[in-house]
This record gives structure tokens, C-alpha cells and sequence, in this order.
């Protein structure tokens, strides 16, 4: 599986020649241990992968009695791997380090010995139980990695074209015409089949959505352990949220409703749980802002927010039943776009993935004034442009999933903020066009704003 982080750890290893570690935090099963591995592989003369889920005791005993004398510690190390370390030219990894935070400890000596290189990977990584009684090393260095997107999609699918025009048709503004309905249907088949890497290698080799379906609910039941498992004093709310996530994005309007959960809940006694989720990378949680101002974050209100999975594959097996799934061929209905739920719901949360995974923080803005119908609107997304200014920063965002809408909310936001606004988009299933100054894009050129 190609991947594009890989050219964020050949920068880092040019770079940095060693003065930092490389940490890279993600969900489980995206495929960071996978991609490492690769990278060591081809990128040094040797390499040593320790797999802390996987730790003996003679492993085991060698952190915790020869860490501080670095001379005995890699000898033992080559010695238990039969891998011959070289200097300046080896990697050691160091896999789902949180399930042993002594070594992340040691990073920063380790680094500061300065003989080999060092990866991190860790899933739950900065969950407070993970962290409690180590001191977090400065020479650490963070790369956050998501699911695979559309055009590493794509790249698995052997189709190594197709975004490259789609970029060329975005950026002169151009619409993909006899490529559009084709480029469509490939993002129905990334919406169906997610960006976790098991989900997209079933798929390409079988080309069978329900061996696929089968790989989702395995990486499902795997996030539901680690709830158990990890969400110390939280696992009832924690996991309430999770299974409420599906009915939450199924309303009109997708704000969470903490009512579904309990009634008189409050957002203070559920804060904890929905950082638990975001920290963990299980979800992409997108807050609501009460003006389009140049920093989102000034006028964010904690207290509303949606909640989206973090890779819409695995929110199709999780909002649907097994055997419905089974006997209505909803996976069929999906791509022949005749499905009879909300497609909304799915269009909005993939939207909202693509976004995460070009580097956006998510916002959106709500206003609802039982006063002023003027006043009273939903923009599904802002985010700010990458040159700021003194004005006109935050490009609004609407998405549409059917091929009949209408942007009243978009319009009245534009009449009340016009000033405040850079490039207008609408997100909608239909080709490239540009009218009354709204950019109207393809749901596929998403990942290029």
C-alpha cells in the first residue's frame, strides 16, 4: 500500500539526522506499523522493530535492566533480534509504545546517544493513562496519520491518473466532464470501503463488499475492547457516545444531543469521554463557531459540537445491522446510488474525513434564532484559506448529497458575513461549475481545498 506519509519520514530522516524521534500517533489498524517497517526496510542497511503488544520476558528484561547502560542495551537488543545495528544507519522502532511508556521515557537519552535513528508508533498515545509517571521527551518530534484517503485509494485500486487530473481540473477551475461520473463512482467505492488499509487490501482482492464488511466489524470489535479496555471510569459514557454516533449523523441537523444519552445530561459530564474518542483518533470532532473570524478557535463553543467516525467504511458496518446489510444489499443500493436512508449522513461524515485528513481542524457554524429567520442558518464547514490577510479568510462549505438542493443557509451567511469571506464552495455530486461567485465542486475535489 502506497502511502503519503512515507515522504513525511524521508524528510524527517534527512533532516533531523537523528537530533529528534519520530513519533507517529494514529487509530489502530491505518497501517503505521505496516508503513514503518517499510521505511526501515528500504531506507537503512538494518533495522529492529519491537513490538510492545507482542513482549516476552526476556524482551522485557532487557528494558528494564539495561536501558540506562547503552553500550549493554543495543548489544542485547541485536543479540535477541539477530539484527546487526550500524551506526548512523539503522532504525529502531519502537511499535504501540504506549503499552510500555518506560521507553518512551528513555527516548530522550536514546536520541541523545545519537548512534541510531528512532520511530515511534502509538495508538491511545496521549490518553492520561498511558502517560501517568513519565516525562513526555522534547526530542520527540509528532506526525498524526489518518486512514488511507482518496488518492491512496485510488493508488491501490493501480489508478495513478486520475487524481493527478482532477488536481489540473481544480485548479484551472474546469470541470472533469466524460471523467466525472467515473471519478464518482470510484468515491462511492472509497466511501463504502473506507480508507482502513485491511478494508481496501479485501477489497482489491476480492472486489466482494461483504468480505470487506467482515474486515470493518473485526476493526470495530477491536475499537470496543480498547473502550473496555482503556477508558478507565468512562466506559459506560465513552461507549454510549460511540453507538450513538450513527443516530446522531441520521438528523437533519447533526449537532449531538447529549438527551439521546440521558436526559438532563450536561456537556461537562460528558467532555472527558468525547476527548477520550478524538485523543484515541476513533473520531473527528468538529465544534461549533459563532463567527467566521481569522482564528476559528476564538469563538468556539465547547459545548456544541458533531461527532463524526473517524473513516466513513467503518461507519456504514456500524450503523447498519449485519443481516440488513445482508438481505436489503445495501452496498449495492450504495453505489448504485439508491439508497433509501439519509446518504447525507454518510456524504457529510466522508466530507468531513477528507477534510481531517488534509490537515483541516473542523468547524461549523449555527445560528438558531427563533427570532430573526434571517439570522437563523447552518453552515456545515468553515475553514480558513492558507494565506491569511486582514480579510476575507474562512471559505464557508455546504455539502449536498442529493442532486436536487437549494442554499438558503449558504446565501443568508454570504448577505450577513460577505465581507468577512474568502471563496465560497458547495460541496455536491455534480461537475466542476462556477455561478454567482459560489465555486460549485465535485464531492472528489474535497481533499483539495
Amino acid at each position: 500500500m502506497r502511502r503519503k506519509i512515507y515522504q513525511d519520514l524521508l524528510e524527517w530522516k534527512q533532516q533531523k539526522q537523528g537530533k529528534t524521534a519520530l513519533m507517529i500517533e494514529g487509530a489502530r489498524r491505518i497501517g503505521k506499523s505496516y508503513i514503518v517497517e517499510e521505511f526501515g526496510r528500504n531506507e537503512y542497511k538494518s533495522f529492529i522493530l519491537v513490538d510492545f503488544n507482542d513482549m516476552d520476558e526476556e524482551l522485557k528484561s532487557i528494558f528494564e535492566h539495561y536501558l540506562s547502560n547503552r553500550d549493554e542495551f543495543f548489544l542485547r537488543l541485536s543479540l535477541y533480534f539477530g539484527v546487526r545495528l550500524i551506526t548512523r544507519n539503522s532504525l529502531i522502532i519502537l511499535d504501540e509504545v504506549q503499552q510500555y511508556p518506560k521507553a518512551r521515557a528513555a527516548i530522550k537519552y536514546l536520541v541523545k546517544d545519537g548512534r541510531y535513528d528512532y520511530i515511534e508508533t502509538g495508538s491511545l498515545i496521549s490518553i492520561k493513562k498511558n502517560v501517568t509517571d513519565i516525562v513526555i521527551p522534547s526530542e520527540e518530534q509528532r506526525l498524526e496519520m489518518f486512514p488511507m484517503d482518496f488518492e491512496e485509494f485510488l493508488w491501490a485500486l493501480g489508478d495513478n491518473l486520475t487524481m493527478d487530473f482532477v488536481r489540473r481540473q481544480f485548479e484551472r477551475l474546469e470541470p472533469l466532464e466524460q471523467l466525472h461520473r467515473k471519478t464518482l463512482d470510484y468515491l462511492r467505492q472509497y466511501m463504502i470501503v473506507g480508507g482502513m488499509p485491511q478494508a481496501v487490501q479485501a477489497f482489491v482482492e476480492t472486489k466482494d463488499f461483504e468480505v470487506v464488511d467482515e474486515t470493518k466489524r473485526e476493526i470495530l470489535r477491536l475499537y470496543r475492547n480498547d473502550i473496555a479496555k482503556y477508558a478507565t471510569k468512562a466506559e459506560t459514557k465513552v461507549t454510549g457516545i460511540f453507538d450513538e454516533i450513527p443516530s446522531q449523523l441520521q438528523q437533519h441537523e447533526k449537532k449531538f444531543r447529549l438527551s439521546a444519552l440521558k436526559s438532563g445530561a450536561r456537556m461537562r459530564d460528558y467532555e472527558d469521554a468525547f476527548f477520550w474518542l478524538d485523543d484515541a483518533r476513533v473520531v473527528n470532532l468538529c465544534y461549533n463557531t459563532t463567527a467566521p473570524d481569522i482564528d476559528l478557535r476564538l469563538n468556539r463553543k465547547r459545548t456544541t459540537l458533531k461527532c463524526y467516525l473517524g473513516d466513513t467504511g467503518l461507519l456504514i458496518s456500524h450503523a447498519f445491522d449485519e443481516r440488513i446489510l445482508a438481505k436489503e444489499m445495501l452496498y449495492k443500493k450504495l453505489m448504485l446510488n439508491k439508497l433509501e436512508v439519509n446518504k447525507g449522513m454518510l456524504v457529510e461524515n466522508l466530507v468531513a474525513q477528507m477534510l481531517r485528513t488534509a490537515g483541516h481542524k473542523l468547524y461549523f457554524y449555527s445560528n438558531s434564532d427563533r427570532k430573526n429567520a434571517e439570522n437563523r442558518m447552518e453552515i456545515d464547514f468553515l475553514i480558513p484559506k492558507p494565506n491569511l490577510s486582514n480579510r476575507h479568510n474562512i471559505c464557508p462549505i455546504e455539502v449536498k448529497s442529493a442532486n436536487n438542493y437549494v442554499t438558503a443557509s449558504l446565501d443568508k451567511f454570504l448577505a450577513k458575513y460577505g465581507q468577512q469571506l474568502a471563496t465560497p464552495y458547495v460541496l455536491h455530486t455534480s461537475d466542476l461549475k462556477v455561478e454567482d461567485g459560489i465555486v460549485y465542486l465535485p464531492l472528489y475535489m474535497t481533499p483539495l481545498l
